[in-house]
């Protein structure tokens, strides 16, 4: 047990280094006994968007039938049965060690099986509703892993946290998620700003926006900004041994905002990506911040 166990965190690792680079990064700040566990919060999130967005050649039915054979695997472990899965164990091990709800597990399920069948959101209200479970849960999950002195306090703006990078990698992935056949933007944001889905479709085959989708972009990442601001007031909340790690992913994430804004709101031009210099310096300046912040007894494992 205890060698399948190091084998799926060690998959989940390697998952998350592959493909969450920026909050990988950042978690090289964590004190190391917590690193396992946020990889295989990661792994378990990456692995089901996997199903759904990378078995584009299998027919719906198919796909949707491959996400519920491992969601019941999943719910099977959690009711104490044997995972046969080579992340699972990993997964399961870290929801009862920190007491995690798996409420939270079985809504980032629900909210992936929505990407089967639903490509576009009528109001930002409704696209809330998705991203509750894809990204607000993300942050109710982690909270107790990375500690707080106030965690009633520290659970809003963990959400909230969610809700931004979610919405950073709407942005970031507007001609990605079209490939794929949906639409993050909602519908009245695009009636607002004169956008049908045949604009976006043009701007992407054509490689750039034109003002009204630069417009649109252009509030979009003001939304984005009001959910970052709402999230502040969490990061002093946490432990102080997880304060670095996250201060960096905010900075990481908010800074790929940075680089759609120093493109002229163009996210078909090419996909915003912060600068490996950049990413060394928001770092760096996390590690000082750490190193002058004394871990605190309840913060070690």
């Amino acid at each position: 047990m205890e060698i399948d166990l190091a084998a799926a965190y060690e998959r989940c690792r390697e998952i998350h280094k592959r493909h969450g680079r920026t909050y990988y990064l950042a978690t090289r700040l964590l004190p190391s006994w917590k690193r396992r566990h946020v990889h295989a919060l990661y792994g378990f999130a990456r692995y089901a968007d996997e199903i759904v967005d990378r078995t584009e050649d299998l027919h719906p039915s198919a796909r949707a039938a491959r996400l519920n054979a491992w969601s019941d695997g999943f719910l099977a472990g959690l009711a104490g049965e044997s995972a046969d899965d080579p992340l699972l164990p990993a997964v399961l091990y870290t929801i009862a060690v920190f007491d995690l709800n798996p409420a939270d597990f079985t809504s980032f399920l629900r909210s992936m099986a929505m990407d089967l069948t639903v490509t576009s959101y009528a109001t930002y209200d409704d696209l809330l509703g998705y991203m509750e479970g894809s990204a607000a849960v993300i942050g109710t999950m982690m909270l107790p892993i990375l500690g707080s002195s106030d965690p009633a306090a520290a659970r809003e703006p963990a959400r909230q946290l969610g809700f931004a990078f979610q919405l950073t990698n709407f942005i970031r992935d507007v001609a990605e998620d079209l490939d794929r056949g949906r639409t993050y933007l909602p519908d009245d944001h695009l009636a607002e700003f004169g956008v049908t889905r045949d604009d976006l479709l043009a701007a992407r085959a054509q490689g750039r926006s034109t003002p009204r989708i630069k417009a649109l972009i252009r509030a979009a990442v003001a939304r984005a900004d009001e959910h970052y601001a709402a999230a502040a007031p969490g990061v002093p909340l946490l432990l102080p041994g997880s304060q670095a790690c996250m201060r960096a992913a905010f900075q990481l994430y908010r800074g790929i905002l940075d680089e759609v804004v120093a493109a002229d709101y163009d996210v078909f031009a090419r996909r915003a990506t912060v600068p490996g210099r950049r990413r060394a310096r928001v770092v760096a300046r996390c590690i000082l911040t750490r190193a002058g912040t004394p871990m605190a007894a309840s913060d070690r494992g």
